[in-house]
Parts: C-alpha cells; sequence; structure tokens
C-alpha cells in the first residue's frame, strides 16, 4: 500500500507539474509616461529603440493602441483591473482602489494568473506609486526594487514656474548603474538568471522616461542639438479647440510651452526625453536578453506597454491629462508562443492586456472584464475590431478613437472631431461642420451610458463638472478667468 501511495503520489506531482509547464509564462514591461516616440511606431523620425523594435519584429504591434486614462493611477487600475475608470470612479492619483470597498477584492490581473499554478514577481511601477508594494498590500509572491529616480544632481538643472522637484530634465555626470530603471531591470534579469519555477509572470515597470528627464551623456549624444527634430507644432492649436478642453490641465506642474519658448527649453526637453527613451530601451534589451539566454523565449509571452503619452509642446502643454493622441497613444507589443507577426491598425485599448492574457495562457475568462480579448488579431493583425478605444480623463470627459478618427466629448458637452488620417497632429477640428454630422453620431455612441462619480478619497488632478460649473482641485473656475500661462 505504501507502494502504490507513493506512486500514485508521484503521478499526480508528474501531472501538477506537466500542466505548469504547457502554460507559457509572461513577462510584462511597463514604460512609464511613454508617448509613441518608438522606432516602430514612427512617433519620432530620429528616435532610437533598437530593442523593443526588435521585440515588435517578431509579434504583433498595435499601431493605434490607447490608454483608458492619460493619467497614472487610473490608467494602471484600469488595465490592471480590467475595468474602466468611469466604473471604479478612479480619475485622480488617488484613491488605491482596493481602499475602495466595492473593489477591495476584485481579482486584478497577477491574483488571476496566481489563482492558476503562476508564481507572481514584480519590480520597479506597475500599479501608480507605493501602491501593490506595501508590506499590507497582497499584488505579488515576490518584490524587487520599487521605482525610483536614482542618481539626482545636488539641484534642479531646470527653473521651472512650479517649482516641482519631479519637473526637470537634462544631463550631468552620472553612471548608468547608479539609476533606479538600471536596479530594476538588475533585479529582473537575476530572477531569470535563478531560473524561477515556470509558469511565471513577472512584470517590470521602468520610471522613465517620466520627469525628471536626467539621463548620461552617451545618451544624448545620439541626438545632436544641430540636427534635432522637433515635434509638429502650430502656436493657434487652441484656437478651435473650446475652451473646456484647458479644464482637463488647468493648473498642473508641467510648464506650458510658453515657458519652454521664452527659456530656451523646448530643444533641451525633447533631447532629454528621446535620450531617456533610449536608455530604457536598453534596459529593456537586457530583460530580453536574460529571456534568450536562459531559454525561456519560446514559451514565454512578452507584453510591452505604457500607462498613457506625454506632449513635448504639442497642443501649447507639456505633460499629459488630455484626450488627443499624444497623450492616449502608447507602445502595445506582443510577442511569444500563439502569437503571429504584423502591426495593427485597429484600434486597441490597455483594458484588452488581461483578457488577451488570460486566452493566451489558456485560462478561464473573467466575466467581469471590460476588455476585449485581443487573440483575433495576434493571429491576424488585419482582423476587425468590434468597437473602438475609449479613453476617459476624469468625469465624463471621453475621447473615442476609431480607425480614421478621433472624437472628444467634454463633461459640458462641448465637442471635438479629427480626420486621422489627413491631420495626424489633430490640428484642425471638424466638430462644428455639418458634413460630419453622421461620422460625430456614429462615435457618439460609444460614449459610456454612465459615468461614476469621483470615489470617495479622490485628489490630485481632479476637475469636477456640475450645475454649469467646472472646479479643479476644489476651486471654481470662472467663465471668464484667464487660461494659466504657465
Amino acid at each position: 500500500m505504501k507502494t502504490t501511495g507513493m506512486l500514485t503520489l508521484i503521478v499526480a506531482c508528474w501531472a501538477c507539474s506537466t500542466a505548469r509547464a504547457d502554460k507559457p509564462n509572461v513577462l510584462f514591461i511597463a514604460i512609464d509616461d511613454q508617448n509613441d516616440w518608438i522606432g516602430c511606431l514612427n512617433g519620432h523620425p530620429q528616435v532610437k529603440t533598437p530593442h523593443i523594435d526588435k521585440l515588435a519584429a517578431r509579434g504583433t504591434v498595435f499601431l493605434n493602441a490607447h490608454c483608458q486614462s492619460s493619467l497614472c493611477n487610473p490608467s494602471r487600475t484600469s488595465l490592471m483591473t480590467g475595468l474602466r475608470p468611469d466604473t471604479t470612479g478612479v480619475y485622480g492619483l488617488a484613491p488605491w482602489f482596493r481602499d475602495l470597498p466595492k473593489f477591495r477584492d476584485v481579482v486584478a490581473l497577477p491574483q488571476a494568473l496566481k489563482r492558476n499554478g503562476y508564481h507572481t514577481y514584480s519590480t520597479g511601477k506597475i500599479y501608480h506609486g507605493g501602491y501593490g508594494q506595501r508590506k499590507t498590500d497582497r499584488e505579488f509572491d515576490s518584490l524587487g526594487p520599487a521605482a525610483s529616480v536614482g542618481a539626482r544632481p545636488k539641484e534642479k538643472l531646470v527653473q521651472t514656474p512650479s517649482a516641482h522637484p519631479l519637473v526637470d530634465w537634462g544631463v550631468f555626470p552620472h553612471k548608468d548603474e547608479d539609476k533606479g530603471d538600471w536596479k530594476v531591470a538588475g533585479w529582473a534579469v537575476d530572477k531569470l538568471d535563478e531560473k524561477p519555477q515556470e509558469p511565471f509572470f513577472l512584470s517590470v515597470g521602468f520610471f522613465l522616461p517620466h520627469v525628471p528627464c536626467y539621463a548620461t551623456q552617451k545618451w544624448f549624444d545620439l541626438y545632436p542639438l544641430d540636427s534635432l527634430q522637433l515635434p509638429p507644432l502650430r502656436r493657434d492649436d487652441r484656437d478651435d479647440t473650446p475652451r473646456f478642453s484647458w479644464y482637463l490641465h488647468w493648473k498642473l506642474p508641467e510648464p506650458r510651452f510658453r515657458f519652454l519658448q521664452e527659456a530656451d527649453q523646448w530643444k533641451n526637453l525633447v533631447r532629454s526625453y528621446l535620450a531617456c527613451t533610449s536608455f530604457v530601451d536598453s534596459q529593456v534589451g537586457r530583460v530580453l536578453a536574460a529571456l534568450k539566454r536562459n531559454e525561456f523565449e519560446e514559451n514565454t509571452i512578452v507584453v510591452l506597454w505604457s500607462d498613457h503619452g506625454w506632449h513635448l509642446g504639442e497642443k501649447l502643454i507639456t505633460g499629459k491629462n488630455t484626450l488627443w493622441d499624444r497623450s492616449t497613444r502608447v507602445p502595445l507589443i506582443f510577442a511569444g508562443p500563439g502569437i503571429e507577426r504584423g502591426r495593427c491598425t485597429k484600434p486597441a485599448e490597455l483594458l484588452d492586456m488581461y483578457p488577451t492574457l488570460l486566452e493566451l495562457c489558456g485560462l478561464p475568462p473573467n466575466k467581469q472584464l471590460e476588455g476585449l480579448s485581443l487573440v483575433p488579431q495576434l493571429k491576424d493583425a488585419s482582423t476587425p475590431r468590434r468597437r473602438p478605444a475609449i479613453t476617459t480623463h476624469n468625469h465624463d470627459n471621453h475621447g473615442v478613437r476609431s480607425e480614421h478618427w478621433r472624437y472628444i466629448r467634454y463633461a459640458n458637452g462641448s465637442e471635438e472631431l479629427y480626420d486621422m488620417r489627413i491631420d495626424p497632429n489633430e490640428w484642425t477640428n471638424l466638430a462644428g461642420n455639418a458634413k460630419y454630422k453622421s461620422v460625430i453620431e456614429g462615435h457618439r455612441a460609444w460614449l459610456p451610458k454612465a459615468s461614476a462619480k469621483p470615489a470617495a478619497g479622490s485628489k490630485h488632478r481632479i476637475l469636477i463638472f456640475e450645475n454649469g460649473k467646472a472646479n479643479w482641485e476644489g476651486d471654481d473656475i470662472a467663465e471668464d478667468a484667464p487660461v494659466p500661462e504657465f
């Protein structure tokens, strides 16, 4: 009987091991504030991102992927929970969704994988700020270094109007090894070299090119000032946009374009952002090299994404917090088993990652998720999508991005419409042209039927519009108040 029992145990263990081996691993790479200035996305003609481009070449890159919110916390909350911001009411940098009774026990992506035999690792920025990495959090099995700037100059390099310590950019003497993202990549590399038990979910969140955009000299040298190309910009760009569009970023630490111009900082900021993007690409390369070196590549799904984009002067601002493509369009790349090579122009949402990974990993679907699996497009990039991408920034402000159009409706009912085929910079607002009435009505149909009010504890960059009045972070905005110039 003892022999029979031992044999049964061995068979059971073998079956369990085989089941685990049948599931692909997942390498989940996040980049903070990364817009479409990636080589494979053609967002900037000079950007150098060879490692990300190589990943895209062996998988599917979504050329029309958009975030659910153009701010860190609501965007990451949405993609990790599979719920839209207008469902959770998380629109600002607070609250943490698990502090909300209704969403305290929601099964986020890491928990879904863990329940199906995955060991979950995380390092850097996956959830916003320190969320998910506090002692009381139970988001991951193993945690590496949190996101950090790393080496910093003794004083700010650029004296911006807000004096915010993170709003800075430029070059100063330091080493790549001193940067927070180097340590994040190093921890991920070490875990892969240790040959973790499969299947594993390894999430790696890079901080740059989030401000402060500090990079070492060798990355700045990739982008000489005398040949640096600045993004296309029109100084009258906001003349045909609703006044309400300014309310979404009424007062922010990030400076307006006017400051960049008057302080002669536009080229420096663009160069710094590009340099930081190339540095992060090199860290992605370190992780991908370790994946291949340890023979995990063939059985690992790699997904690379950013939480939202970032303006560098376009629309006369810097930063995010808008519903235009520069804020919403992000890298989204899948590669690995079951994924064909392709370039997909159909609209995709970060919200779609959760159901996509469940399907790719052969796991049961979660009926609570509000995204759609991208597996059909991962098998054939030309497969149609049945809905556009929807971005929400603060309560009742929505952008609807189809394959050819960008439609925006603000909380006060004002609108914008752009034909992205002939106007990719979104310079000509067509919303007032009766010729496009049917286009607008078709996009309006995708607006959320109901939009949750800001959740309890909401703060930081919160805009509320009620009874015909706009309120920014607790202060009413007068209808005749001048738009802040800085």
